[in-house]
């Protein structure tokens, strides 16, 4: 049986059906009597269960994992693996069975100390673990292997075990609540059961399991670690403080002033090869990358490739492992001590494809810092750079599962991701006072407005011939005749930094900078690494944290909210000084002075539509979070605005809110920063694309500097003209931005239980985690399907016509979508009611797959347009009747083809239901006729431009596979969406 449909891009063609129905006889066939399988679609990961149905049903709405080509987890035998060229697997399960799952773990977890790895006679030998390990390894097999109670055949101890501690942090069950519940199940079982009594046992037996992490003691004042050569000191050497706090003479133990908690990575990176679909995932960007124009990946970007390039020998071997870092500081208290900060320190893999690079599951914290380090940083980061330089220099010997060989595991950082002020800290550059950019460094053009520092000239990045470039009025009062400032590499900002004498790290030590260090506050770290400095990119600025600080300055000022713009009587003062734009001077009467409203900030009138207009608007449930409760309209101002929130207005809601509010020259810029974002953080990249949108980011700050008042141009303003150019050297923004990160840190969040020790709370429940999601146990992507599934819908009233096996779960679906009669109500729920007869159908319409010509789609009962009325004229009683060779209107709500009532969503023809309507339709649709492009009519703009400009990102609160479904299908062109305007509908 050929599997080389698995490689097939196109869901729709004959061969992946084929091939989706051969897989689910092979996997009725090879696992009897089982009513789940593993689905091994992009999303689930053979991670969940599903019903041999819905698995087939997943593949073709997600896709299948393209280098799971061993059905080894669907009873796929030995032989198949060795006769063809994917690696061997011996872990073969015919049926679901918890205890051989657990029985698999243990064997990935000690790879060595099976006996059968090493009589197999390989070429490079696995060395033999030593004697602590093997033991960990007994007792772990001993509980896999002994029966919860006598008699049970469904739970090992070990199982069970796995099993509870699972839902306790997927819950976020307090100890106390499970000790209970513990305590409760073991006296229901049988009195000879072996279930622990409490939660400090159930850690024991799961201790093999775990990764575990070292404590190292620090110096009160940020001095130094009591580490390697320091490790036997009590006191700093550099501030003379006491390692270990003042206790009873009676306390024998000694509690130190601070503790640093560090996970070594070595151990974490191995992991990542200790399953064979993780191992096969970890060479992805290797063997399944694509080199074309189009940027999906981090491997797409300039950097990796000048990477590659400069250290042959690294890149020869695709196991070697590519790091990110990242790092942030929480409050884990929340509000009750606002004083108090923490701060992790997360690496992520990028070998891995994309639709797992930056997932949660791959995530592994380094570091756990007590407190707000700032510059000292360096001392913590201390343990981390011994091992990377280890890595790089060494490396670690690694059994990799896919091949069942040892290898060298190397390991490089490729770069940092961080917000302005972390990054900072790590790169040792200050991002604050008169050279705050990183990037342009002492050749920025700053200067002194309306009290602080404000940064222009960007007119120095246009051509040298631009007309702008003689203008002064209109900018700044001067000319410009500079040349952009000048890129520094690597090697000359190390050079730069070997002449610097830096003082020595805490909090006692005097911070005063001589002028010649200009931001330099010391020497990062980094720079030990060997590669380091020839990286082209070490630092990313974080788009997040750019957009929406962007956002907050261009919205209050346009709004003149109090305290948020930047328009305020100093800055009209500062036109004053500076001799320009004389319309916005202040209006002295006598002996008083007006600062009359500008001609960008919105008058009362307008100001209030605009929020009326932003309360108003509907978006669909995953879209973004309820933006109306931040609009207050008689305040005139909105609060409570986060990053996301920010995100989803600067992109869709701005330029349509403010287009008719302002004059042209004020809402072109406006809307080309709208676009500028928009196609920046979009999932995939064109290189071409790239060039046009760091032109027009130029164009854009030229003309807001043509608008707005110097005070208007913040830092974050600023450093927009740096994005496109890391764009093109990394990848696009979704691997290179915070929200995983700040959604990671909400999770740590509230797994503080003990708020007396939270980095105690944090560092057990991160430990634990990592356990779990190695068993595989803890779902990978906890995502409910978008679309109902088929077990979830009423039965069809009339029976179904037999159609061919490949197309049965397909067909089924698309008649009850026929039967729906309310699609989506509120935007979320979708029932169906029984429908009148079908026609009659002739046998080889019986037999066959529906095949429609149109699919009209979109709100306000949307019909084929008139010129077209010969595919779609009919009695209106035979459209009600949703005959199979009919057109189908979806967006009718009460069954008769009619349109009901719409909400208010404050957009022209939106509401809600289109989103979902056009993606099931899609989705269904496109399924039974794969050989023609099905048109999709709409009437509504907004569906065009989220159809064919994404910016949906992967778990930022978007809708995540459905729209990017119906991208794929169109840049295929297996879908066309022609455009009908309301007038020229039939209804």
């Amino acid at each position: 049986m050929s599997r080389r449909w698995i490689q097939n891009p196109n869901r729709c063609a004959d061969e992946y059906l084929d091939g989706i129905e051969d897989f689910i006889e092979f996997a009725r066939r090879h696992n009897p009597g089982a009513t789940r399988i593993r689905c091994l679609c992009r999303r689930c990961n053979n991670t969940l269960w599903e019903t041999i149905e819905n698995v087939g049903l997943h593949l073709v709405r997600n896709g299948i994992i393209e280098t799971y080509s061993v059905w080894n987890l669907h009873g796929d035998q030995v032989d198949h693996a060795s006769s063809s060229n994917a690696p061997r697997v011996d872990n073969v399960e015919h049926i679901v069975d918890p205890n051989d799952q657990v029985m698999g773990i243990i064997q990935d977890v000690f790879p060595f100390a099976s006996t059968n790895i090493n009589q197999e006679g390989e070429d490079d030998v696995p060395t033999p673990i030593d004697s602590a390990e093997f033991e960990q390894y007994e007792k772990l097999l001993k509980n896999a292997n002994q029966e919860l109670y006598p008699g049970c055949e469904s739970f090992s101890v070990l199982t069970a075990i796995v099993e509870l501690m699972h839902g306790k942090i997927k819950y976020r069950m307090l100890n106390l609540c499970f000790d209970y519940f513990l305590g409760v199940f073991k006296r229901m079982l049988p009195t000879d059961n072996c279930l622990p009594k409490d939660h400090k046992h159930a850690q024991k037996v799961l201790h093999g399991l775990g990764l575990g992490y070292e404590k190292i003691h620090a110096c009160k004042n940020n001095c130094m670690l009591f580490y390697k050569e320091h490790e036997t000191l009590d006191t700093c050497p550099i501030c003379n403080e006491s390692r270990f706090k003042m206790t009873s003479q009676n306390r024998t133990t000694k509690i130190p002033q601070k503790v640093m908690r560090y996970l070594p990575l070595k151990p974490r990176l191995q992991r990542l090869y200790m399953s064979t679909h993780t191992a096969t995932d970890m060479r992805w960007h290797k063997e399944k990358w694509v080199d074309d124009d189009v940027m999906r990946h981090p491997a797409d970007g300039e950097a990796w490739k000048e990477f590659d390039r400069t250290f042959p020998e690294f890149a020869a071997d695709p196991r070697n492992v590519r790091l990110g870092l990242a790092t942030d500081g929480f409050n884990p208290y929340g509000v009750l001590n606002q004083h108090h900060s923490t701060w992790p320190i997360f690496a992520f893999p990028y070998n891995l494809p994309p639709w797992k690079c930056m997932k949660k599951e791959y995530m592994m914290m380094t570091v756990l810092i007590t407190e707000d380090p700032g510059r000292s940083i360096n001392v913590y980061l201390r343990p981390l750079v011994d091992e990377l330089k280890d890595l790089w220099t060494n490396g670690v010997r690694t059994y990799d599962k896919s091949t069942r060989r040892m290898f060298t595991l190397r390991a490089a950082v490729m770069w940092t991701v961080n917000d302005f002020p972390a990054y900072a800290m790590i790169s040792g550059w200050s991002t604050k006072g008169y050279m705050a950019c990183p990037v342009c460094k002492e050749d920025v053009t700053s200067g002194w407005h309306a009290g602080k520092v404000c940064y222009l000239g960007h007119r120095r990045w246009l051509p040298w011939d631009h007309e702008w470039r003689q203008k002064d009025k209109e900018f700044d009062g001067n000319t410009e005749r500079r040349l952009r400032p000048r890129e520094w590499s690597g090697d000359e900002i190390l050079e730069q930094l070997n002449r610097l004498d830096f003082a020595p790290f805490g909090k006692t030590v005097s911070r005063i900078r001589p002028s010649t260090h200009l931001n330099w506050t010391h020497k990062p770290m980094f720079f030990e690494l060997p590669y380091w400095s020839k990286l082209k990119l070490r630092h990313n600025l974080d788009v997040m944290h750019v957009e929406k600080n962007v956002f907050d300055t261009l919205v209050g000022t346009i709004l003149d909210i109090e305290g948020k713009t930047k328009d305020k009587i100093k800055a009209r003062l500062d036109l004053e000084r500076m001799g320009i734009r004389r319309g916005l001077w202040m209006n002295r009467d006598s002996d008083k002075a007006r600062r009359y409203l500008a001609f960008f900030s919105m008058k009362p009138n307008d100001k209030k539509e605009f929020l009326k207009f932003v309360s108003s608007v509907k978006f669909p449930d995953g879209y973004a979070s309820n933006i109306a409760r931040c609009v207050n309209v008689d305040g005139g101002k909105f609060t409570g605005l986060k990053s996301h929130d920010c995100h989803v207005f600067m992109q869709r809601l701005l330029p349509v809110g403010t287009r008719h509010l302002f004059p042209e020259d004020v809402v072109k810029p406006i809307m080309l920063l709208s676009r500028f974002f928009s196609q920046l953080t979009a999932k995939t990249l064109r290189r071409t694309g790239m060039f046009q949108l760091r032109h027009d980011i130029f164009q854009v700050l030229c003309k807001f500097e043509m608008i707005f008042p110097p005070a208007f141009f913040t830092s974050m303003m600023h450093v927009m003209v740096h994005l496109p150019e890391e764009a093109l050297l990394a990848s696009p923004v979704n691997y290179r931005w915070m929200y995983p990160i700040e959604r990671l840190l909400g999770e740590l969040k509230k797994s503080v239980r003990n708020r007396a020790k939270p980095e105690g709370s944090i560092i057990e429940a991160w430990v634990q985690y990592e356990s779990l999601t190695f068993c595989g146990i803890l779902p990978a992507v906890a995502v409910e399907p978008a679309v109902a599934t088929v077990a979830s819908l009423p039965s069809p009233a009339a029976p179904l016509p037999a159609v061919p096996s490949r197309f049965s779960f397909l067909y089924h679906l698309s008649c009850l979508l026929l039967q729906m009669s309310d699609l989506i109500r509120r935007g979320r729920s979708m029932t169906t009611a029984p429908s009148s007869d079908p026609p009659a159908q002739s046998a080889s319409a019986a037999t066959a797959p529906v095949l429609l010509d149109h699919v009209v789609v979109g709100p306000g009962a949307s019909q084929a347009p008139a010129s077209s009325a010969s595919s779609v004229a009919q009695p209106a009683s035979a459209r009600r009747r949703h005959r199979p060779t009919d057109t189908i209107d979806t967006t009718s709500t009460d069954g008769t083809g009619a349109s009901g009532s719409q909400p208010d969503t404050g957009m022209p023809d939106c509401k809600p239901a289109d989103t979902p309507i056009v993606r099931i339709t899609n989705l269904v649709f496109m399924w039974i006729r794969p050989d023609a492009a099905t048109k999709l009519y709409c009437d509504n703009q907004y569906a065009f431009e989220i159809a064919n400009n994404l910016v949906q990102h992967d778990r930022t609160k978007h809708v995540e596979v459905d729209w990017h479904f119906i991208k794929e299908k169109l840049e295929h062109k297996l879908i066309s969406i022609p455009f009908v305007p309301s007038s020229e509908q039939i209804c």
